[in-house]
């Protein structure tokens, strides 16, 4: 069932086929938000998540567009708003993760994560401030592995740690448009993608990591976003929200 918290307004959900994404562009929906619905590769997923949007009474569209070119990101932009009309919502949630030693990663994986993580996140926020309604929302997502220090994230949370830095500047920098900018930093999440490289032996260590004893959710997190881009959230800005259960 559709609620009003949203009606009217257009999101733009980033990487949202699957996963948190995917969480996130339901949740929006289901909030009463007109959602467009970012993929790179997988097309029939996004488009199952449109046709659960529509089922669900909401209003949805799946644009392919590779984050980590400016042309695309702008072209993802343009037809939304051709769509849709405006923009009032932008969820920069596209990303990508590697587990390797500092001494084993290659310019290659360097620069991919780089390219999506932290250049897709700025010239996506750069298209929002140029486009975005006044009193818009940009929720940004970063990682909290930033402040864990383990082993083998090095290049992710360098990508990560951009994201985290450029919101807090953004925030003052789009401000006199009433546009709030935040990041979000998961913990660990029970995704599809992730859980590929995790043993149960590994979940059981980080459930117990965190306060409440288990994994997150991507619901868990679309919950945080949600507050965020609501009207409740107009005086949350520059801000890292850690939705992780308590990691320490």
């Amino acid at each position: 069932m559709v609620s009003n918290n949203l009606s009217g307004k257009v999101a733009l959900v980033t990487g949202a086929s699957r996963g948190i994404g995917r969480a996130i562009a339901l949740r929006l929906a289901k909030d009463g938000a007109a959602v467009v619905v970012n993929y790179v590769g997988g097309a029939a997923q996004a488009e199952a998540v449109v046709a659960d949007i529509q089922k669900g009474g909401g209003k949805a569209l799946a644009v392919q567009a590779d984050v980590s070119r400016v042309k695309d990101i702008e072209r993802l932009f343009d037809t939304t708003i051709q769509h849709f009309g405006k923009l009032d919502i932008l969820i920069n949630n596209a990303g990508v993760i590697l587990y390797k030693p500092l001494v084993d990663t290659t310019e290659e994986e360097f620069d991919l994560l780089m390219a999506i993580n932290a250049k897709g996140t700025y010239f996506a926020c750069q298209q929002a401030a140029k486009r975005m309604a006044d009193g818009g929302r940009i929720v940004n997502f970063s990682s909290t592995l930033t402040t864990l220090m383990m082993p083998m994230f090095s290049a992710y949370v360098t990508s990560k740690g951009a994201i985290e830095q450029v919101t807090h500047v953004l925030a003052k920098e789009l401000g006199a448009k009433k546009i709030t900018v935040n990041c979000v930093s998961p913990g660990t999440t029970d995704t599809e993608l992730l859980g590929r490289d995790r043993t149960a032996e590994q979940n059981q260590m980080y459930a117990r990591m965190s306060a409440l004893g288990r994994l997150g959710t991507p619901e868990d997190i679309a919950d945080v976003v949600a507050m965020l881009v609501s009207d409740d959230g107009h005086w949350i800005t520059g801000q890292n929200i850690r939705a992780n259960g308590g990691i320490i």
